[in-house]
């Protein structure tokens, strides 16, 4: 992989890089703490626990990326950091948590794609209103989806196959963490590229998922890649394809969906530290500095590639390669299979 391309820059590149950012926030947690604490010193913070609300259930990639942060924000600070999960409406019963803490700097959330670009334009009523009541501290992780199936139950090992496969069955059904989710609009979006006649079976998050694919009730799912890459690489799941624009680092004989044969079809779920926005909020430049100087490798090194945080307003403003606004979003069982 080219070491000039942006996806694959190393965590000390993007480290340096997030410090001499002067248009955004610099620091994930320090600046959300900041910004929310108003004057208050800095240098004193965190001087209890911080509670990091993840806005869906235990065991998905956004719960799994938070606690990873977690730790090594434990370990940073010298202060716990609680993971909470309060899971629902598509991850809006956790933000609009968020949103309604006190404005003390001890309560921040695990936000994606899904609250600041695609839930406003499913729900009719929102409990916030993600360009007035919310701070996009900095940008954490970006990942692809992964076409995934399992092993024992569906013989297709490329993207070529399981369609052929798809249609000689008849119907097929796909599973995601939620109405309104990348998984989900990536469902709907490959079913009507394929032309096949796909169910949607939304869970409550991938440890539901997984479950109902392992044993046969599910066909597929394109879902968070960190929820499955430890099925993959133990064989129980077969990856067909990643929705990046590149071949992945942690796997790297699975091609993209272009390469796989379906144009057009980049979709990458990303994280960002989020707090509640105050009336007020002080200059950037003076957020703390020590979360610039030490970058999570972990979390580089396990695949998950930590972005500048600079790198939010491209991130939110890129188009989607959704289906055209006349096109359904295809049929939704109204609950998930035992």
């Amino acid at each position: 992989m080219p070491s000039s391309s942006p996806s694959w820059r190393s965590a000390r590149t993007l480290g340096c890089e997030a410090s001499n950012r002067r248009t955004f926030l610099r620091s994930a947690v320090a600046a959300s703490a900041f910004i929310a604490s108003g004057a208050r010193a800095q240098s004193t913070w965190p001087d209890r626990s911080v509670k990091v609300i993840v806005p869906y259930p235990a065991g998905g990639s956004t719960d799994v990326l938070a606690r990873i942060l977690a730790e090594r924000l434990n370990n940073m600070f010298g202060q716990p950091f609680v993971i909470e999960n309060r899971p629902g409406a598509g991850g809006n019963i956790g933000i609009a948590a968020v949103i309604g803490s006190p404005p003390d700097g001890y309560t921040m959330g695990a936000a994606t794609v899904g609250h600041f670009a695609i839930n406003q334009f499913l729900y009719k009523d929102m409990p916030y209103d993600p360009e007035k009541d919310m701070i996009p501290a900095s940008m954490i992780w970006e990942l692809p989806n992964v076409f995934v199936v399992a092993s024992d139950h569906v013989p297709a090992t490329t993207l070529a196959e399981f369609i052929a496969w798809a249609k000689q069955k008849g119907h097929v059904s796909f599973g995601s963490p939620g109405v309104g989710t990348s998984p989900h609009l990536s469902g709907v979006l490959f079913a009507k590229r394929a032309e096949l006649d796909a169910v949607h079976v939304p869970f409550r998050g991938a440890a539901q998922t997984i479950p109902a694919m392992l044993s046969g009730a599910v066909d597929f799912a394109i879902d968070n890649l960190a929820s499955y890459i430890s099925l993959i690489q133990s064989g129980k799941m077969r990856a067909l394809a990643v929705t990046s624009a590149q071949r992945w680092p942690t796997l790297p004989d699975v091609p993209t969906m272009a390469e796989a044969g379906m144009k057009d079809f980049v979709v990458t779920s990303w994280g960002l530290s989020c707090c509640r926005r105050q009336r007020r909020a002080p200059s950037s430049s003076n957020c703390p500095k020590r979360w610039g100087k030490s970058p999570p490798t972990r979390i580089c090194k396990s695949g998950f590639w930590w972005p500048a945080p600079a790198s939010f307003p491209a991130r939110r403003s890129r188009p989607l390669p959704l289906p055209p606004r006349n096109v359904r979003c295809g049929k939704t069982l109204s609950r998930s299979p035992a």
